[in-house]
């Protein structure tokens, strides 16, 4: 009894799966190395964020350096000098001062 090669399609296309597979190993790839770090750091972002407090002194996507007045809702009041307070979205905030970035671990 003579040993038996599976035969291809007549065209001679590999089957479908095999065709997707290279496919959906280079998505699990990027996934992994490039949209999961991502949104951890988010994630970590914005528990800060939901979490600040007068006193808590943060750093502005802009860059500007400040101290937590006071929270109302989505809007933080930033005192940058004396008699110096600014009105700013939360969503401007890009991190406490003198912190790592969330959820990075160097």
């Amino acid at each position: 009894m003579p040993l038996t090669v599976p035969i291809l399609a007549a065209s001679g296309d590999p089957p479908f799966w095999i065709t997707l597979a290279p496919m959906l190993v280079i998505f699990a790839i990027f996934y992994f190395l490039l949209i999961y770090p991502v949104r951890k750091r988010q994630k970590a972002l914005q528990q800060v964020v939901e979490n600040l407090k007068r006193g808590d002194k943060v750093v502005t996507n802009g860059g500007i350096y400040g101290e937590v007045a006071a929270v109302e809702g989505g809007i933080l009041y930033l005192k940058i000098a004396d008699n110096t307070k600014i009105k700013v979205a939360k969503s401007a905030i890009a991190g406490l001062e003198g912190e790592a970035e969330p959820g990075r671990t160097s």
